[in-house]
């Protein structure tokens, strides 16, 4: 039994280490794509605040389809190209958003989200899947979580496709 906590107060360089050291031990051995999903998405939702949502979209002939979460209902399917997530894995790029209801063809799954980040997961040069999270709250991602969540899908993107 695991009891992965982040650290009282800590700055996000901490809690995004501490992230990193959690995600790293969960994973560390297991070849099941879709639990490494889940729990990845279990420790981001336990460590990081203010989200509304945060899990995985997988790549499926071609479009983004749900895949492990936590948060309220999602939509099911995304093409590429539609919305933040289909963004992301378009491009190969991690969009951060400030604003969603700026972001031309956003896709409210949640009408409560006012900013997102996604990050593509790439694997042998294809985007395989990205990472979403949703937050009520605007402008509440910035480079600093950019960066660690970079880090973390660059560090276990293997174990999640």
């Amino acid at each position: 039994m695991f009891d992965f906590a982040p650290a009282a107060d800590a700055d996000k360089t901490t809690l995004y280490d501490d992230l990193l050291s959690a995600a790293d031990a969960l994973t560390a051995g297991e070849t099941d794509t879709v639990a490494n999903m889940a729990n990845i998405s279990a420790l981001i939702w336990q460590f990081l605040p203010d989200l509304n949502w945060a899990g995985f979209y997988r790549m499926v002939g071609g479009e983004l389809v749900l895949g492990p979460f936590q948060g309220k209902t999602a939509c099911i399917r995304i093409p590429l190209g539609k919305g933040v997530c289909g963004a992301a894995a378009a491009s190969g790029d991690t969009q951060l958003v400030e604003d969603v209801h700026a972001f031309p063809g956003h896709i409210a799954c949640d009408a409560a989200s006012a900013s997102e980040i996604v990050v593509p997961v790439i694997r042998d040069g294809k985007v395989v899947a990205v990472l979403d999270l949703d937050s009520p709250l605007p402008a509440r991602f910035d480079e600093a979580d950019r960066a660690g969540l970079e880090t973390l899908i660059d560090r276990i993107g293997s174990r999640l496709a």
